[in-house]
């Protein structure tokens, strides 16, 4: 009898990879990278051009690390996330922030609706507690954004700008992604909504350093909110 070829080995486990987009937060990202290890089997960081040392630092907790030369942008950060997870061979990604406002011993919560197949995408929604604690101008222009993406809309959300998500494989392998700022938090909902994905939501808690409301957190506000209107009139929701 001839010798039948060798096959691959079968993936029996699903790959839970998480992914850090950071800009100058290495006086965080060791205690985020050591904690999500605890809960994924890989972490990623997407270093965004950072001056502070945050590569090093993940590197010494153990992430794997990928770098861009200058800082490009949260948008292309959450690109390479889904680029990154694709090339590690990701059945599901979660991203958080690498600031130490996102509690990776939540990550858990955010996998159980994927992993009972009820869900493709999910959001750690900071609505759905009653221990909301963010600053009051973040709170009404989240709530703002919220608003405008659950106009005549089936599907609706209570936290539209949550940075702490869990994508199923055919999700970050199938969605293109082209906005370069934050308002990538809303394309991405737009764009799953639009495919026929499944979006739910968990509640998270979420921690912020003392700030007050600036000219820079305006024209931001603002920037995403004329995303969100741009993306309505191009008739993607």
């Amino acid at each position: 009898m001839m010798p039948q070829p060798s096959q691959p080995p079968r993936k029996t486990q699903t790959k839970v990879v998480a992914a850090i987009p950071c800009f100058n937060t290495q006086p965080f990202i060791t205690g985020v990278v050591a904690k999500a290890k605890e809960h994924v089997d890989q972490v990623i960081v997407i270093d965004d051009g950072s001056g502070d040392g945050t590569a090093e630092a993940a590197r010494a907790a153990g992430a794997l690390v990928t770098t861009h030369d200058t800082n490009r942008g949260y948008g292309k950060a959450i690109r390479s996330c889904f680029e990154a997870a694709k090339t590690n061979d990701a059945d599901i990604l979660v991203i958080l922030d690498g600031d130490n406002q996102h509690n990776p011993d939540e990550i858990p919560l955010l996998l159980k609706p994927l992993l009972k197949g009820e869900a493709d995408l999910v959001i750690g929604s900071r609505f759905l507690t009653d221990e909301v604690t963010m600053p009051r101008y973040r709170k009404f222009g989240i709530s703002v954004i919220t608003l405008l993406f659950n106009l005549g809309s089936e599907t609706k959300v209570s936290d539209a700008q949550s940075g702490f998500r869990a994508y199923d494989k055919k999700v970050f392998q199938s969605l293109s992604l082209a906005e370069t700022g934050m308002s990538v938090s809303i394309e991405t909902l737009v764009k799953a909504k639009r495919s026929g994905f499944r979006i739910k939501e968990v509640p998270i808690h979420c921690h912020y350093p003392s700030s007050r409301l600036s000219i820079k957190a305006i024209k931001h506000g603002l920037g995403i909110i004329f995303a969100m209107l741009r993306l309505r009139f191009k008739n993607l929701l």
